[in-house]
């Protein structure tokens, strides 16, 4: 049904006024481009992946993952877009050769080492205006310093002053990161990384209460936030005797997500270093055995006793056969992947909490 011919004629009105695209019918506006995060688990619990022309928040303790995740998607989207290019204020530092070994192209990344407060946000603004980078990455909010903080002394206190630099930033960036809602312009992602922090004075039935700087306002603008944290190390047999650490299982939880339900939880199996054993490299997920899950989860494998199907194709015992096959054959791989994906599209998928149950 369309809309009255009143509210048409005055849609026409502002148009004319302030530009084309001011007001527009729900029904003329696209779905925003995913990101491919270069893990199925998170690309399932994000709806598809990270929300385009949207902020968003990747929260933890120090090495739990969350550098690491936010290196993979880039890699990810490098991968499939060879034009993308990305942004990333290294207020912390930027490690060229982690960033390599999870597959990123550092010729296709603007470094800006700096812990300006005031300079990183308006150079991130300023790429994002110029409508000529895919993603602006800030690692990470604790490490940046307010410049009325950096010119007191350390015996003088500042009070909230990165906070309310950090809500202005969020209301300047709504114009700047402002797309055409037909999808005719370039989209843009924001990454921040944040740390936790314990809440002074707050209370937790759950242990200390826990909090993450820059205050409340920015939370608002988020449009997802995840909380990275490490689940358990994943160790080898050392052939020289006892074990070897070459990697970590880590359990992502969706605190808040526009596009989907939150509390939503992917574990991904990430290795930090070569193992030789099981053949992963330095940077790896393995993606194999995510899709072994999350197969079974929407119904593209069937596991009868020891065995794993996949239409008339059987193997095990064991689903480490199946993964296998997955990880030797990349063309499967891609096509149950895909497959995987739009099943978990569906509107009674089952998710992954109602599998748990």
């Amino acid at each position: 049904m369309a809309i009255p011919k009143e509210a048409a004629a005055l849609v026409a009105k502002i148009n004319k006024e302030h530009g084309e695209g001011a007001v527009v019918s729900g029904s003329d506006m696209v779905l925003g481009k995913r990101y491919p995060t270069g893990s199925l688990g998170l690309d399932i619990i994000l709806s598809g992946g990270w929300p385009g022309n949207q902020w968003v928040e990747v929260i933890g303790k120090e090495s739990n993952g969350k550098t690491a995740i936010v290196l993979k998607t880039i890699a990810e989207n490098q991968r499939l877009d060879p034009d993308f290019t990305t942004l990333w204020i290294a207020a912390e530092h930027y490690d060229a050769d982690q960033a390599e070994a999870l597959g990123v192209d550092n010729s296709r990344v603007i470094v800006v080492p700096t812990q300006e407060m005031e300079f990183a946000y308006e150079t991130i603004l300023s790429f994002a205006e110029s409508k000529s980078i895919d993603c602006a990455v800030l690692d990470s909010y604790p490490a940046l310093i307010p410049g009325e903080e950096a010119n007191k002394a350390m015996d003088e206190s500042v009070m909230a002053v990165g906070a309310r630099l950090t809500g202005k930033f969020f209301r300047k960036a709504g114009a700047a990161t402002k797309r055409a809602l037909d999808g005719s312009e370039r989209p843009f992602l924001g990454i921040i990384i944040n740390q936790y922090r314990d809440q002074i004075g707050g209370f937790s039935p759950h242990g200390t209460p826990q909090t993450t700087p820059g205050g409340n306002a920015k939370n608002y603008f988020f449009y997802t936030r995840v909380q990275v944290k490490r689940d358990e190390f994943i160790d080898e047999k050392n052939p020289a005797g006892g074990k070897v650490r070459v990697g970590q299982k880590i359990k992502i939880q969706t605190i808040k997500h526009k596009a989907g339900p939150p509390g939503q939880i992917a574990t991904i199996s990430f290795y930090f270093r070569d193992a030789p054993t099981s053949g992963f490299k330095r940077g790896d997920y393995d993606i194999a055995d995510e899709l072994v899950t999350y197969g079974q989860v929407y119904g593209l494998i069937q596991r009868a006793g020891a065995y794993y199907k996949i239409g008339d194709q059987k193997w095990g015992p064991g689903r480490e056969k199946l993964a296998e096959v997955l990880r030797e054959n990349r063309e499967f791989r891609q096509e149950l992947h895909e497959a995987t994906l739009s099943a978990a599209a569906e509107p009674d998928a089952l998710r992954e909490d109602e599998a748990d149950e």
